[in-house]
């Protein structure tokens, strides 16, 4: 990378599902050589349950936190389920008290833009921790990130290699933590 890295890292320019599962690949390679924690999402088709096939995927502890809950008064229709969210990013802030070298998560999403929790708090404690963050944002809410990273971030297409430089520029500059905002 040319310019002066980021310590956070957005991936855009492909499906949900791509994304995750760069995301899952990249942890999955760095395992044994970097304390990496967050939550990736994970949708498979449910056990013939309509709601029952969607989680946030702690990279540390493996627990699985439901996306999706069945809404009681429309049988078959199911709803996010912002309690589970405000579960996984509690776990997650959990996670970097604890230390860690990355916190990847899997997306800064609607409840993310209307500051109602879900991951928020574990952006929150990533950037006060000065740990570099890798996600993605859809460009609809891009704006919203702009002003809460005030623009200080990389934006990653969606490939091994460009998620590999940044994390490689950032593994070498380890002192430059202090550009980050809370928000």
């Amino acid at each position: 990378m040319s310019h002066e890295v980021k310590q956070i890292a957005v991936i855009q320019g492909a499906a949900s599902a791509e994304i995750q599962r760069l995301l899952r690949d990249f942890a999955g390679r760095w395992r044994d050589s970097a304390r990496i924690v967050g939550v990736i999402e994970d949708v498979r088709a449910g056990d013939g349950e309509r709601c029952a096939g969607g989680a946030l995927v702690s990279l540390a502890s493996g627990a699985r936190f439901p996306i999706f809950q069945d809404q009681p008064s429309v049988p078959g229709v199911c709803n996010a389920d912002p309690e589970s969210a405000i579960n996984a990013g509690e776990a997650v802030r959990r996670d970097i008290e604890a230390g860690c070298d990355l916190v990847i998560l899997s997306k800064f999403g609607k409840l993310e833009a209307e500051q109602k929790g879900a991951l928020l708090s574990a952006f929150i404690a990533a950037a006060e921790a000065q740990v570099p963050i890798l996600t993605s944002v859809s460009p609809r809410f891009e704006p919203v990130w702009r002003q809460f990273t005030e623009g200080s971030y990389d934006l990653l297409p969606p490939t091994r290699e460009a998620v590999e430089a940044w994390w490689h520029a950032v593994r070498a500059n380890p002192t430059e933590r202090g550009d980050r905002a809370a928000g």
